[in-house]
């Protein structure tokens, strides 16, 4: 389990069916991400929900994967409901696609070289227009569009050359859970970069998808809106996932009152 922080404390952190969840804010996460980035350091950073929670319980792999990350933040609302009942006070929601634009706000502001990896080639020029024009100066030297299928080892070797050779030192991947986590973890001490797993982010800012309200975020509702918008990919991760999920937290929950 990765607790190295560049002379900040390592954050308080709690197990979610055996997942570490670190409890953090944007602020802080920032903060941690910029300095790692300005040291050219290799790490990675996940943001976590109910999706990577029940990935990591079904795959020991999976759960190191995502334990050996130099952060893990509470990206879904039922993990910072799921932190506050272990206990851990004054938690936030730190959710990537919104981690994202501070960090590139950060990277802007410090000239810290960004590199964009996944989605298709549209939604990465989409998106890389939205940060130039909200962050003028960003650096994004280079944008990858991997394909949807696993990437040769020639591809893959070529993409990492490129991200290497491009002086990026924060990677966004966006490519899905628990593709993303996956992939950072690989290239973990081959990319001297921090590497964001965020998702959706790409799609989201670039107006490609829409977000749920923030009402029904605040909620815990995001997934039924993602539910309705995309009911034939998303229906049976949720049905699933989320109940398995509740027991298996509550059971968590109770044992921990009762040990």
């Amino acid at each position: 389990m990765t607790t190295i922080t560049s002379g900040l404390p390592a954050p308080t952190h709690r197990e979610i069916l055996g997942m570490r969840v670190d409890a953090t804010d944007y602020a802080d996460a920032t903060e941690r991400i910029a300095r790692w980035a300005a040291q050219g350091e290799s790490r990675y950073v996940c943001c976590s929900n109910v999706h990577m929670v029940m990935e990591a319980h079904d795959s020991v792999e999976f759960k190191q994967v995502v334990n050996n990350a130099s952060l893990v933040t509470a990206d879904g609302v039922p993990l910072v409901w799921a932190l506050k009942a272990l206990k851990v006070p004054n938690v936030s929601r730190v959710y990537g696609p919104e981690l994202t634009m501070h960090v590139c706000e950060r990277a802007a502001r410090d000239g810290l070289p960004v590199a964009l990896y996944g989605g298709t080639p549209e939604s990465l020029e989409a998106f890389a227009a939205v940060l130039r024009e909200r962050f003028p100066g960003i650096q994004l030297p280079c944008l990858i569009s991997p394909p949807f299928r696993t990437p040769t080892a020639e591809e893959d070797a070529e993409y990492t050359r490129q991200i290497v050779e491009s002086g990026a030192r924060i990677v966004m991947v966006g490519i899905g859970c628990p593709k993303q986590e996956r992939w950072m973890a690989a290239h973990a001490g081959r990319i001297p970069a921090v590497m964001l797993g965020i998702g959706a982010a790409f799609d989201f800012h670039s107006g490609r998808v829409r977000q749920a309200p923030g009402a029904l975020q605040r909620m815990g509702l995001e997934w039924l809106f993602r539910l309705v918008m995309e009911p034939r990919r998303l229906w049976k991760r949720y049905a699933r996932h989320n109940p398995r999920f509740v027991g298996l937290f509550l059971k968590q929950l109770l044992g921990s009152r009762t040990g």
